[in-house]
């Protein structure tokens, strides 16, 4: 039996719904996203999973806790899971971040590998410790099912990192809806995405909410 990650994106939060940039800032879920987070564990609380390991912010751990008390484990927090920190962009939207960081914004665009929002953070420095993490992952658990619960860029950047994409091409080339799961073997010759932000485990009114 190989190892498998299974990488899920937290429920819907007031910022998912709006656009609004939020990674230190640390919302609830909505009644909606709680949904989801339930809906997430009735269809995956029968796997047998190995180990749950989640961003410690509010929207992740509520996100994790419906299948981590159906399993009767506690999740593994890791800081290096978090969401990518948007500095001064943080509870904007991205207009206001135009009209206010004009220069940060367009390199941020351009190549954010190498440049951050105004304040915050790189995906090559997200890249370096949200990998640790699975490299964890991968030492400590050799087969089994491991659940990742973190956030949308930081999820799309070690998708990006695992599978050889160009970590400044993250936003253009992977979809993260909220609630959605996307899983990685490993196997032999290395990791092989096996799924890619599903959400068959949503109800067709979860999965048609704006802004998810």
């Amino acid at each position: 039996m190989s190892l498998s990650i299974y990488f899920l994106r937290h429920g819907e939060t007031t910022h998912s719904q709006t656009g609004g940039y939020c990674g230190a800032l640390n919302p609830e879920l909505t009644p909606a996203g709680m949904e989801m987070a339930q809906a997430f564990a009735d269809a995956y609380g029968a796997m047998d999973w190995t180990a749950v390991f989640a961003s410690p912010m509010k929207r992740t751990i509520a996100t994790a806790n419906p299948i981590c008390d159906a399993l009767g484990i506690t999740p593994q927090l890791r800081d290096g899971l978090k969401e990518l920190k948007y500095g001064a962009w943080e509870d904007r939207n991205p207009d206001e971040v135009r009209e206010l960081y004009g220069q940060d914004y367009n390199r941020w665009m351009t190549e954010p590998a190498w440049n951050p929002p105004t304040g915050g953070e790189t995906s090559t420095q997200i890249a370096n410790r949200a990998t640790a993490v699975i490299a964890e992952i991968q030492e400590t658990y050799e087969a089994g099912n491991v659940l990742v619960v973190s956030h949308k860029a930081t999820i799309r950047i070690m998708l990006c990192s695992l599978l050889g994409i160009d970590l400044g091409r993250y936003r253009d080339r992977i979809e993260m809806p909220v609630a959605s799961i996307s899983v990685v073997k490993f196997g032999r010759y290395g990791p092989m995405l096996t799924r890619l932000g599903e959400r068959h485990h949503l109800s067709e009114a979860l999965r048609n909410r704006a802004g998810t």
